[in-house]
């Protein structure tokens, strides 16, 4: 005799065990019992616990069915990427949809949804709208009070908020996952000293946007390591191109046409294909240092016929990972940045291309 919570007393079925049976057990009709073993909706997840308590300890469905049933729900983390043509989001996104597998310790599933890129009005409008879709959103953050303030309100509401390559400053976010920005840019700074330090003179540099804090913490370094340590390297005429491929060229074309001793190019965010197409097209592969970031198709071919000197990478399968780990430590109630693996800045050359 089983006392249940109902504090009806229901015997144990002697023989093979029944719907009604679970039912009894369970202190349920028959008809919820059978919504919940059927996986249906309308039943609250205390009664649902109840029933599938009842299954287990009457051995009415297999250990390996009732296991899946028990298990909650899958959390659901949405990234928020920028519309566009940088491929290290490409990549980003390319690995969240198809790496599923991966996830399923974790019992995450995740979702890309593409905005409009340097929009802070619909980065916010997009955060604000995560609210009831997911259990926990990872993006691309712009600074703009908007976007910081749709950030804190996720937050303030109990959903997990990552930033993803470039931080929110004074936000509430749960965590950061990306590069140490500026030391990545005074590692491009270092490499490109150490390569033109004789020859000297100019050295120019475009951005992908300085309302990402992370590309203005990568032109910071940059300039800070060439002002302490290669004085006789001038930056001059850094542009703003949004990562795109044919505003870099564009830019470049504009650099090479101004500044007849150019030594040295650091491209602080995407369209990195687009300032090679311009240095080849002026007869300077190879002959101007040119350092960007990100290890895509594009930039591996410039690093094995010369045009690039060196890629500044990071990880895009351990940041979303990172991303999945996060969300499930929050669930299981430890802290957001347990066992977390940090990124590392890795400097690739044509010599050590993985």
């Amino acid at each position: 005799m089983k006392k249940l919570a109902s504090s009806v007393v229901v015997p144990l079925p002697t023989g093979r065990a029944t719907l009604a049976d679970v039912a009894a057990q369970a202190g349920v009709s028959l008809a919820t019992a059978d919504r919940v073993i059927h996986e249906r909706k309308g039943v609250r997840d205390a009664v649902r616990q109840r029933v599938l308590g009842a299954a287990a300890r009457l051995e009415y469905l297999p250990a390996p069915t009732l296991e899946t049933m028990l298990r909650p729900p899958p959390l659901r983390l949405t990234l928020l990427l920028p519309k566009g043509s940088n491929r290290f989001m490409n990549l980003l996104a390319d690995y969240a949809e198809r790496a599923e597998e991966q996830w399923s310790p974790y019992n995450v599933q995740c979702k890309v949804r593409w905005i409009e890129a340097f929009d802070p009005e619909r980065l916010a409008k997009a955060l604000n709208g995560q609210a009831r879709k997911a259990d926990g959103v990872a993006f691309i953050a712009l600074e703009h009070p908007l976007v910081r303030e749709a950030a804190n309100r996720l937050v303030d509401a109990g959903m997990p908020v990552i930033t993803l390559a470039s931080d929110l400053s004074n936000s509430k976010r749960t965590a950061y996952i990306g590069l140490d920005n500026y030391a990545a840019g005074r590692t491009a700074g270092l490499v490109m000293g150490r390569w033109c330090e004789r020859a000297g003179g100019k050295v120019a540099m475009i951005c992908g946007s300085l309302s990402y804090r992370g590309h203005g913490e990568r032109e910071m370094g940059f300039q800070h390591m060439l002002q302490e340590s290669f004085p006789n390297l001038l930056v001059t005429g850094v542009r703003e191109a949004h990562d795109d491929p044919q505003h870099t060229y564009q830019a470049m074309r504009e650099l090479v046409a101004q500044h007849r001793n150019l030594v040295g190019v650091y491209n602080v965010g995407g369209g990195s294909d687009g300032v090679g197409r311009a240095l080849r097209e002026a007869g300077l592969a190879g002959k101007v240092s040119f350092i960007g970031h990100e290890l895509t198709p594009e930039t591996r071919g410039f690093l094995i016929d010369g045009t690039m000197a060196a890629v500044i990478h990071q990880n895009p399968q351990l940041e979303v990972m990172n991303c999945v780990r996060i969300l499930a430590n929050v669930r299981g109630g430890k802290k957001p940045q347990e066992g977390i693996e940090p990124l590392r800045i890795a400097l690739i050359l044509r010599e050590n291309l993985p």
